[in-house]
C-alpha cells in the first residue's frame, strides 16, 4: 500500500484528463458533481502524497517503467503534496463561493463547458507541480494558458473577450519566451528530465563552458514565467482578466493560475539550474528590481480604482511582487517567504473576491464605492469576509499577510545588498495597502443614513439565503487566520520540501 500512493501523481492528472472528457457528455448539473468530485479526490491523493514523503522522503514514478531518455517521470515530495492539497482546496472553496453567479452569468448550454475547463486547469496545475520533465511542463503550460482564456471569455460581454485576447496574446509572448529557454537547454544538455539537466548543467558550469549561452537560457526561462505571472511590467492584461469574469474564474485566476508558473520556476531554480548558479548570474538582481516596482505600482493603482473588483484585481499586481521579491533575494529564507506567500495570497484574493460579490450583490451588483456605502450591513458575511481579507492584506497580527510581511523582512536582514530597498518597499506598501483597503472597509461598514432605502436592488441578504456562499467565506477566514497562528509547522514543511528539491 505504500509504494501504491505513488501512483497518485499520475492518478490526479489522468484523473482530470478523463473528468474533461466524461463531462462533455454531460449536463450542467452532473458536469458540477463531477468538478467537486474530482476535486475533492485530487486533494485527497495530494494529502497522501505529503504524509507519505514526510515519513519516506521524495520519489521518483517513472511511467511505463520506460527510463530516460525515452521515458517521462513525474516526482513527489512534501512541497509538492502539499502545494497540490492547496491548489485543490482553494479550487473547491472558489467554485463553491462563486456557484450562484455559475449559474447566472452562463448560459445553460455552456455550464458543461465551464466545468470542462476548470477540470483542464486543475490538471495543468497538478501536472505543473510533479512534473519531472520540462517539455511535459510547457505542454501543461499551454493548457493553463487555454483554460484561463476560456475560464475569462466564456461570460461573453466585451470586456471579457478583450481581456481574453489580451491574456492570450502576453501568454504566448511568455509561453514563447519559455519554449526557447527550453529548445537551448536540451542543445547545451541533451536532457529533457529535470534531474538529468542539472548534472549537465553543473558540469558545464564547473567548466566553465558555455558561460554566456546558459546566462541566456536561465534569462528567457525566468522571463516567460515571469510575463505569464503577469509579473510588473507584464500586467496590462490582469485588471479586466480579473474585474469582469465570472467570480468563481476570477478567484481560481487570481489566486492559482500565475502561482502555478512561479511554483514551476522555483522547481527550475532548485532542480534544473541549480540554486547557486542562478544566483551567480545575478539575473536576481533583474527580478529584484522588477518585482519592487510591481509592489508600489500595483498598490498606487489599486488607490486610484473606484471599481471594488478591479482595486482587488490591482493589488495582485503587488502581492504576485512580493513573491518575486522573496525568490530575488537569492537565500533559502527569502524562498521560504516567497513560497508562504503562494499559499497566503491564495487564501486571502480568493476570498476577497468572493466577499467583492457578495458585497455588490446587495448594491444592485454596483462596484462603485459609492454605491457600497453600508453594503456590510445588508450582506454581513460578506463584509466579514472582506474585513478579514482587508486586514490580512495590510498586515495585521492574527492573519497570514502578517506573517508573510514578517518573513520578508526576516529574510532581508540576511542579504545586505537588498536590505534597506527591501524595507523601503515593504514600509511603503504596507502604508499604501492601508489606505486603498481600510478606506474600503470603513466605505462598506458606514452607515447608510436611508440613502438606498426604497431604491432597487439595494437589498438585505440573510445567511439562509445563501448557505454555500456562508459556508465559503466561514472557511475562507479561518484558512486565512489558520496560517497566521499556525505558520510554525507550515514553514517547516516548506523548509523540508525546499531541501528536498535541492
Amino acid at each position: 500500500m505504500r509504494d501504491f500512493v505513488q501512483n497518485f501523481p499520475l492518478f490526479s492528472i489522468v484523473g482530470c484528463l478523463l473528468s474533461s472528457s466524461t463531462s462533455s457528455l454531460l449536463k450542467g448539473r452532473a458536469a458540477k458533481w463531477v468538478n467537486t468530485i474530482l476535486i475533492m479526490c485530487v486533494g485527497a491523493m495530494s494529502l497522501c502524497v505529503m504524509i507519505y514523503c514526510l515519513k519516506n522522503g521524495p520519489f521518483v514514478y517513472i511511467m511505463g517503467h520506460v527510463p530516460a531518455p525515452w521515458g517521462n517521470e513525474v516526482r513527489g515530495g512534501v512541497l509538492e503534496g502539499g502545494m497540490g492539497l492547496f491548489f485543490s482546496s482553494i479550487m473547491l472553496l472558489s467554485m463553491m463561493g462563486g456557484r450562484k453567479k455559475i449559474l447566472e452569468e452562463i448560459e445553460d448550454t455552456k455550464q458543461n463547458l465551464y466545468y470542462i475547463l476548470v477540470n483542464l486547469m486543475l490538471c495543468s496545475l497538478i501536472a505543473l507541480v510533479y512534473t519531472n520533465d520540462l517539455f511535459t511542463a510547457y505542454v501543461f503550460v499551454e493548457i493553463n494558458t487555454i483554460s484561463a482564456c476560456g475560464l475569462i471569455a466564456i461570460r461573453q460581454i466585451g470586456r471579457t473577450i478583450e481581456a481574453a485576447v489580451r491574456y492570450m496574446i502576453m501568454s504566448l509572448l511568455g509561453s514563447g519566451l519559455f519554449l526557447v529557454g527550453v529548445c537551448m537547454l536540451y542543445d547545451l544538455t541533451g536532457h529533457l528530465l529535470m534531474s538529468n539537466i542539472k548534472e549537465s548543467v553543473a558540469l558545464l558550469s564547473a567548466s566553465g563552458e558555455f558561460r554566456e549561452p546558459l546566462l541566456i537560457t536561465i534569462a528567457f526561462i525566468t522571463m516567460g514565467l515571469a510575463i505569464k505571472s503577469a509579473l510588473f511590467p507584464f500586467h496590462a492584461w490582469l485588471p479586466d482578466a480579473y474585474g469582469y469574469s465570472t467570480i468563481s474564474s476570477a478567484a481560481i485566476l487570481s489566486s492559482l493560475v500565475s502561482k502555478g508558473y512561479i511554483f514551476l520556476l522555483i522547481k527550475i531554480i532548485y532542480r534544473v539550474i541549480g540554486f547557486d548558479i542562478v544566483h551567480d548570474s545575478l539575473l536576481l538582481n533583474v527580478v529584484f528590481g522588477f518585482s519592487a516596482l510591481g509592489i508600489i505600482f500595483g498598490s498606487v493603482s489599486a488607490m486610484k480604482e473606484d471599481d471594488i473588483r478591479r482595486m482587488v484585481s490591482y493589488s495582485s499586481v503587488a502581492q504576485i511582487g512580493y513573491i518575486y521579491l522573496g525568490i530575488s533575494l537569492g537565500t533559502k529564507e527569502g524562498m521560504v517567504a516567497a513560497v508562504f506567500q503562494i499559499l497566503a495570497h491564495a487564501a486571502t484574493k480568493s476570498m476577497l473576491f468572493i466577499s467583492a460579490i457578495g458585497l455588490t450583490d446587495a448594491s444592485n451588483t454596483s462596484r462603485k464605492f459609492t454605491d457600497l456605502t453600508g453594503s456590510a450591513y445588508r450582506n454581513k458575511i460578506a463584509g466579514m469576509g472582506f474585513a478579514a481579507g482587508a486586514l490580512s492584506m495590510v498586515g495585521i497580527p492574527l492573519f497570514s499577510g502578517f506573517i508573510s510581511k514578517l518573513l520578508f523582512m526576516r529574510a532581508a536582514v540576511n542579504n545586505y545588498g537588498k536590505m534597506m530597498p527591501t524595507m523601503i518597499v515593504l514600509a511603503i506598501s504596507t502604508i499604501l495597502n492601508a489606505i486603498y483597503f481600510m478606506k474600503t472597509v470603513v466605505r462598506i461598514y458606514s452607515p447608510e443614513r436611508n440613502l438606498y432605502e426604497g431604491r432597487e436592488g439595494f437589498v438585505k441578504i440573510h445567511t439562509k439565503d445563501q448557505v454555500f456562499y456562508t459556508i465559503t467565506v466561514i472557511i475562507f477566514i479561518a484558512l486565512n487566520v489558520a496560517l497566521g497562528l499556525c505558520s510554525d509547522p507550515i514553514l517547516d514543511l516548506i523548509s523540508k520540501g525546499l531541501d528536498m528539491f535541492a
